[in-house]
């Protein structure tokens, strides 16, 4: 059956995921990448992503135990709900705190920086349950919260010569599997800010992923329009 435009983006989706989660390298996306693109049925197209799992998830080896689950935003993020808590609050007073990399949140879990800092990084955090709160106290000090864009966040804090509230956020939509996290507090002559990025790791792929894509491209503009999506200057043998 002949592949549409439709058909063969979405498989170039699909690849893009993969590489952003670490799951193909750099030249196999593109050698991918430019057969989706050449493809004229669904029996080229369905081989590029028969050994890749839907995006978001971890699958075990055969005859292995269950892996870790990935890291970052591209993470299998039910796997990441229920582990128990490995801290549940960060104290800063003339000194600073943090909580990044590895670490469980609790499902309540308590800030407070006085005269000092705190940062807290969710980007690589498990979660103790699905719905957590983040409850944020800034006395003339500032607390600083990373979420990778995929997490669900509600900001909800009060700022009184002060601020509390969202930073810049990079794009990204909230997926439903992903834990429930509400940021709540007072900022009082201080500052709770949150935002949202990924990982160095993550945007480094993606941004490799779309050089990739564009060479890709370009090379079949040099090639002619017979070599592109649909081209119909390419004959065919009977």
């Amino acid at each position: 059956m002949r592949a549409s435009d439709a058909e063969r983006e979405r498989i170039a989706e699909l690849l893009r995921e993969a590489v952003a989660e670490g799951r193909l390298e750099m030249d196999e996306f593109e050698q991918r990448l430019e057969t989706a693109y050449t493809a004229r049925t669904h029996g080229e197209l369905e081989p590029l992503v028969r050994d890749l799992p839907a995006p978001g998830t971890a699958v075990a080896p055969v005859g292995s135990s269950a892996p870790a689950p990935l890291r970052g935003s591209a993470a299998n993020w039910p796997a990441r709900i229920g582990s128990t808590a490995t801290s549940k609050g960060g104290f800063a007073l003339w000194g600073g705190f943090n909580r990044k990399g590895r670490w469980t949140v609790s499902r309540k879990f308590t800030a407070f920086a006085m005269w000092g800092g705190g940062e807290i990084d969710l980007r690589e955090a498990d979660f103790e349950d699905r719905e957590v709160v983040i409850r944020c106290i800034a006395i003339m000090g500032g607390i600083h919260v990373t979420a990778p864009p995929e997490l669900n966040v509600d900001v909800r804090g009060v700022g009184i010569m002060g601020g509390f509230g969202e930073g810049p956020n990079e794009d990204g939509e909230t997926v439903p599997e992903a834990p429930r996290v509400r940021i709540t507090g007072l900022a009082l002559m201080g500052g709770v800010g949150v935002e949202r990025k990924r990982t160095k790791a993550e945007r480094r792929r993606l941004k490799e992923a779309e050089e990739a894509e564009r060479a890709v491209r370009e090379r079949q503009r040099l090639d002619g329009p017979d070599q592109g999506p649909g081209g119909g200057g390419r004959k065919e043998l009977g």
